[in-house]
Parts: C-alpha cells; structure tokens; sequence
C-alpha cells in the first residue's frame, strides 16, 4: 500500500508515495515490501520489492537513489546517478526522472518540495539526526539553490507517534538542555515519558519559515497500520525487522 500526501498530490511535476509493509515478495518477519538492503532479508527479495516500488513510481530501476543512512546532518545535492552509495541522511536533485529514497522502521520519513524552483528533497529524520538539525541543514542548501522558504511544501511521513515513543530521563534531559520550550513535546503519562517526533520535526520548520507543512498520521508501532517497526520488533524480542520506503520523484 502507498499513501500519498494530500498537499504534494496536487503537484502534476511529481511522483511521490510512503509504502508500507504490503505488496513484495519478502517473507517470514520481513513480510513483504521489505526494501532495506541493510536488514537479514534475502538479498534478491528486497531487490525484487525495490524494483516493485519503482513500477509503482514510474522510474527507471538504476534511477532510485537511497543512501547509507547514519542518523547524521549530511545532505547531498545530486545531479546524476552517484556511482557508489552516498553517506547522509537528506539528498536533494532538480533532475527529472531520479527517485529519491527514504528507509525507515519508526524515524520520520520527510519530503520537501519547492514548486517554483522545481526542487524536490527527501530527508530521514530519526530524533538523532532531527536534533543533530538534518532539517536546518536541507533548508540551508535548498537556499542555495534559490528555495524561497514561503514556497515550500514538507510533508512528515509515517513514522512512530507520541502514544507509543516512551523515551528515558537522559532522552528528556537531552532535549531541554537543546532548548526549554522542548519541554512540549513530551507528555508524561503513567510515570513514563513520551515524545513526540513529527511534532519536534513541524516545529524545527515552522521556526525556520516553512509554513506549509502536513503530517501523515499513521503510526508505524501499531501493528493494524502494517508498516515495519524496529521499536516493535524489539518489544517482541524480534532480531531484525524490515525497512518502508518512501520515494519521491520529479517527472
């Protein structure tokens, strides 16, 4: 199954989807879109799974660009296929027909596009890479490339929600110590903490001047949305887990 983003799918110059587990050929605990080439799945399954995604997007198999993903604040800025895998965490391009691709089990996916400029960015935004500003740095080399920040539309994509995010005190202290008015996106419920991503990723934009913004409300943890969880698979002494993907595209 893919969702689409209400606000990117008025865009006729682009293709975008967040998959979830359903529609691959994977089995067993990688059941069945697994498309994350660092998971125990067989190699020539998630091969298969990646190829299906790009029928589903409409491009080229070699067109698909994923990265070696690090939790970091690296972007890169691609023009062509790169020839061996990138390492970061945001990739951005203004080329038709290159595929952006996300991995996730519980991070943020997150799609920025720029209409005018016809600029598409596609970023992992786990809370390491959300607080080391994966965000702010997208956004500063989208500036270069002459993204007006009013222009811009980010869409948060499924991801682990504030109801099943229990963090530690470390976690917590972590935050407060990055800014006091963080306090906010934790709740305390039942002596436990818990946090809220997408909100802390919505927040981050909205302070930098991107105001149009959407989040895709589906929580990977909960097992009836059908998506991959790592924190899920852990819970249930599960040694691996699949990766959803989520892909963007100019056409």
């Amino acid at each position: 199954m893919m969702l689409k983003s209400k606000k990117l799918s008025k865009y006729k110059k682009i293709r975008h989807g967040f998959f979830n587990r359903e529609g691959g050929v994977s089995k067993g605990i990688y059941k069945s879109l697994n498309c994350g080439l660092g998971s125990k799945d067989k190699i020539k399954d998630i091969r298969n799974n990646l190829e299906e995604v790009c029928k589903r997007i409409g491009c080229n198999k070699n067109n698909l660009i994923l990265l070696n993903q690090i939790h970091s604040k690296i972007v890169h800025n691609v023009s062509k296929i790169p020839k061996k895998k990138l390492k970061g965490d945001s990739i951005i391009t203004d080329r038709k027909g290159i595929a952006l691709g996300i991995l996730t089990a519980d991070c943020a996916p997150v799609f920025i596009y720029d209409p005018v400029n016809n600029l598409i960015s596609a970023l992992h935004a786990g809370w390491k890479g959300a607080y080391k500003k994966i965000i702010t740095n997208t956004l500063k080399k989208l500036a270069l490339k002459g993204s007006n920040f009013n222009n811009l539309i980010a869409v948060i994509g499924p991801c682990i929600r504030r109801e099943n995010y229990e963090v530690q005190k470390d976690f917590f202290d972590r935050f407060i110590k990055q800014r006091k008015s963080n306090k906010k996106f934790f709740k305390k419920k039942n002596n436990k903490l818990y946090f809220s991503l997408d909100n802390y990723i919505r927040d981050e934009l909205l302070k930098l001047g991107v105001k149009n913004i959407e989040i895709i409300k589906k929580d990977t943890y909960i097992l009836s949305n059908n998506f991959f969880s790592a924190r899920r698979s852990i819970k249930n002494k599960i040694n691996d887990y699949g990766r959803n993907i989520s892909v963007i595209m100019i056409k």
